[in-house]
C-alpha cells in the first residue's frame, strides 16, 4: 500500500534541515534500495528555500508507514512541525502500471 508523507518544517529550522540532509538522503537511498521509496522531494517557499517534504513510500500498513516516517533523520532531529500520513493511490503516470 502506498502512503504519502506531507511534512511541514518548523519555522526557522532551515539549519536543522541543512545539517541533517546527508543522513536524510542516505535514509531515502536505503528505502529506495528496498523498493519502498516511490518519490520524494522538498516543498519550496516563495524565496526558493525548502520548507517541508513530500514523500511517497510503500509499506505493508499504516503502522509500518508511521515507523518509516518516525525513523527519518529529519523527524528524529525535530525538523517537522507536522507530519500527515495519508494512504494514496497512484493512478496517473505510475511506472508500475506499465
Amino acid at each position: 500500500m502506498l502512503f504519502a508523507f506531507i511534512c511541514t518544517d518548523k519555522l526557522d529550522h532551515l539549519a536543522v534541515r541543512t545539517e541533517t540532509r546527508p543522513a536524510h538522503l542516505a535514509y531515502l537511498q536505503d528505502l529506495n534500495s528496498k523498493d519502498a521509496l516511490k518519490f520524494a522531494g522538498p516543498f519550496i517557499d516563495a524565496d526558493g528555500k525548502p520548507n517541508g517534504t513530500l514523500a511517497v513510500i510503500e509499506a505493508d500498513d499504516r503502522k509500518a508507514a508511521e515507523a518509516i516516517a518516525a525513523s527519518d533523520p529529519y523527524a528524529r532531529a525535530g525538523l517537522f512541525a507536522n507530519v500527515e500520513i495519508r494512504a494514496w493511490n497512484w493512478v496517473v503516470n505510475n511506472p508500475a502500471a506499465g
